[in-house]
Parts: structure tokens; sequence; C-alpha cells
């Protein structure tokens, strides 16, 4: 017992984390004691770590084959998840597989079977159809956000995926929503819930109404954005084609932005999601793929620029702000003839006159062209930058380390210069380009 205290002490000191929370601490019995359990609790609540923990104590070193399944609704989220994973440092050996990431990847990184695998209903099912592993080992499942990797159109591609689990011994299902009906085929009997979505939590996000006089209310967007001031938030979309427009606009008046929908590449999604983490993107305009399952910071501020179709959008929108402890403020823009949803407060609007000094972000974005298969570490890369490029500490920024590039926050104002002095530099054994993303 006290090895594996330490050992998840260990785990918890590498993710900078102090203690686990209620949840956390209920769900590691629940989960070790139960073989069927449903968390149920508020997005950024730590879910993750609620079942990863759990999950290691049960996988076997000397098993060679898969042991434990992941199964997610979306890419950002199977990456994120094996991040986590990957920073925990567990000696256990992860891969995350997806769509829109080529299946020769996959199939490499998986000849090297892993005790762990993460991934979308579609692409684990292409890999169990084509037999590319044994499933006889997979005896720990999780749906995580279930809600969504259930919904009627993964159904199909869940039902296969299950019924080719002969010894499962244990199941978890995590979700932010509750009332979902999960179908027959989970085979989820008698499962322990632990419902943390009510527990009576002061809430600190204030909802504001913002009038836009006009229809096309982008110009009504600006002036928000000018009145928030240089804070990081989220612009929330209906549609691909509201982000396109918006970003034309936003770029026109220099506001500092990434777009992320699913109608992007993956790498482009990718992308977005580590400028805006960084700093170097001041706004992410973004449909509600970005409500939840993906790796971002505690923001300031969301923006609900069209009107979400259900409450449980406007929840899970919400969830990007104030949580845990940290405050913040849901923006609902409405025309001057739209009618709110009954599930939107009818709030008094607020006044946007006031505008806040309004800066370009610190920090912009340079790309490197060597990862992790380089053996190339985050030490390696600051070494470069503090060495070559003359930085001291307080001006490297955050550093994104990928299996085959590496991304580095540095100021704006050096950008132009270092990508020139540092381009074919030497990473351990690899001449690595470097430009500005």
């Amino acid at each position: 017992m006290a090895n594996l205290l330490k050992e998840q002490q260990d785990i918890l000191n590498k993710l900078n984390i102090q203690a686990l929370n209620p949840m956390q601490e209920e769900a590691l019995l629940a989960i070790e004691h139960t073989p069927n359990t449903v968390i149920l609790s508020p997005t950024g609540t730590g879910k993750t770590l609620a079942f990863l923990l759990p999950m290691l104590k049960l996988l076997e070193p000397e098993v060679q084959d898969v042991q434990a399944l992941i199964v997610v609704p979306t890419r950002e989220l199977a990456i994120q998840i094996e991040q986590v994973l990957r920073e925990m440092g567990t000696g256990f050996k992860v891969n995350a597989v997806y769509g829109g990431r080529p299946m020769s990847k996959d199939k490499i990184e998986i000849k090297h079977v892993p005790a762990i695998l993460i991934g979308t209903p579609g692409r684990i099912l292409d890999h169990f159809s084509n037999n590319r592993f044994t499933r006889d080992a997979i005896k720990f499942l999780i749906l995580d956000e279930f809600d969504k990797s259930l919904e009627q159109g993964f159904e199909e591609e869940m039902r296969g995926i299950l019924n080719q689990l002969p010894n499962l011994e244990k199941r978890v299902l995590t979700s932010s929503t509750q009332g979902v009906n999960i179908p027959h085929f989970v085979k989820l009997h008698q499962p322990l819930i632990l419902n943390y979505l009510d527990v009576a939590v002061k809430s600190k996000l204030a909802i504001k109404t913002v009038i836009s006089p006009s229809l096309d209310k982008a110009n009504t967007l600006v002036d928000l954005l000018h009145h928030i001031g240089p804070k990081q938030g989220i612009v929330f979309c209906n549609f691909r084609d509201s982000i396109e427009s918006v970003s034309d606009i936003l770029r026109h008046k220099n506001i500092s932005h990434a777009c992320f929908s699913g109608g992007m590449e993956q790498k482009d999604r990718e992308r977005a999601l580590i400028t805006f983490r960084n700093g170097s993107s001041q706004v992410l305009l973004a449909t509600d793929l970005a409500a939840r399952g993906i790796d971002i910071p505690e923001l300031n501020f969301i923006i609900h620029y069209e009107l979400p179709h259900a409450k449980e959008e406007f929840t899970h929108r919400n969830g990007r702000t104030a949580r845990v402890n940290a405050k913040g403020t849901a923006y609902v823009l409405k025309g001057s003839q739209e009618e709110l949803p009954e599930f939107i407060d009818q709030d008094n609007p607020i006044d946007i006159s006031k505008k806040a000094a309004f800066k370009a972000p610190f920090w912009d974005t340079l790309f490197i062209s060597g990862g992790r298969k380089d053996k190339i570490s985050k030490g390696d890369i600051a070494g470069l930058f503090l060495k070559q490029g003359g930085l001291t500490k307080d001006q490297l920024g955050i550093i994104e380390l990928k299996q085959d590039c590496a991304f580095v926050a540095v100021p704006k104002t050096m950008a132009n210069e270092l990508a020139d002095r540092l381009n074919n530099s030497r990473l351990k054994k690899k001449k690595v380009r470097i430009y500005i993303l």
C-alpha cells in the first residue's frame, strides 16, 4: 500500500497537482472495487485522472498485449489523454488512434503493441476488423464523454467494438451530462454511479447579454472584444461558414485569433490549439467541438456569437470558463430582434461602449521540424533557444513536443530574428528547420 501511495504521489508531482479532489478520491475506490462505474462530473473537474489512476493499478507489466481500451468521441480528447499519460511517466506503452491521421502511422506504432490504446470509434473498429492485435487481454474499458460516443451516429461502431471484447472485467463511463440512455450492448449491469453534477458549489460564472443593433453581429463582436480587453477566450459559432466570415473581420481588425472546427484538417486543428494554449492567439473561433474534450487553459470568458440550440450545448460552452475555483464570464451576443431560448435567462443587456486597453499578444509561435522520434527533448529545445538564441528564461514560452515536430512560444518582437538565426540548427543528430508558424 505504501508503494502504491508513493507511486500515485510521484505521478501527481509530475502533473503539478497537490492533491486529489473528493470526486477523484471516490472514483479511485469505486473503480478499484466495482466492475461497472459511471462518473458524472462537470467539465474541468479532473475526470481523466479519476479513471487513469485506478486503471494503472490494474495493468500487468508482463502482459505484452492491449490491456486497457479508452474510447473517446473526438480526436482532440484522444490526443489529450495520450499526452496526460505520457506526462505521468507510467512505463506502460500508450498510443492514440483516430480519424484524420494517416493509417500508416497507426500501423507502424501499434506493431509494438501498447498496453493502453486510446481512440475514436471508427478508427478503433478498423483496427479490430483487420485483426492488428488481439483483444483477449483487454480487461479495462473506459468510455470517456460517453454521452457523445454512444450517440446514434456512433452506435453501430460502438456495438462492433464492444462485441469483440470477451474478457472485460471493468467498465468506466464518464460524462459531464446527465440523463443519457446507455444501450444494452454496453452490458453495464448495476453500475455504481458517482454523481457530482449537483454538488452545491457557488457558481462563479457571470452571464451577460450584449445587444447587437444589426442582424450582422460581427461589428458588435469586435466592440465586445475591445471592451473585454487583452484576455483569452472562445467565441462560439454554430457553423464553419460563420467562423470563416468572422475570422476575415477579426483579421481586418488585427485581432489575433485561431480557428477550430470539425471541417479542418487535423494538423490545422492541433496547431490552432497550440497557438491558443501558448498565448500567440488571443481568441479561439470555434464550433461546439471546442466546448469539451480539448486541452486548453482556464479562460477569462466565452462568447456565444451564435446562440446554442440546446441547453446541453449552452452548459458545455459555459463550462470552458469559471472552472473549479476561477471566475469567468459568458457573453450572450443577441440580435435586437432575436429571441433568447428559454434556457438562457433574460438578462439586462450590458453597455460595452467603454473600451479597455487592447494590445497584440506578447508571444509568437515557432515551428521546429523534429520531435520525440528524433530523441529530441524539451530540454534540448530550451538549451538551443537559451544558449544559441540568446533568450532569457522569461523570454522562453511554452514548448510543446510532438512525435515528429515541436512548437515554441517566443516574444513576437524577436520571432523573425530567432527563426533566421536558429534555422538549420542541429538538435541531437537532426538538422531542423525553424520558422514562424
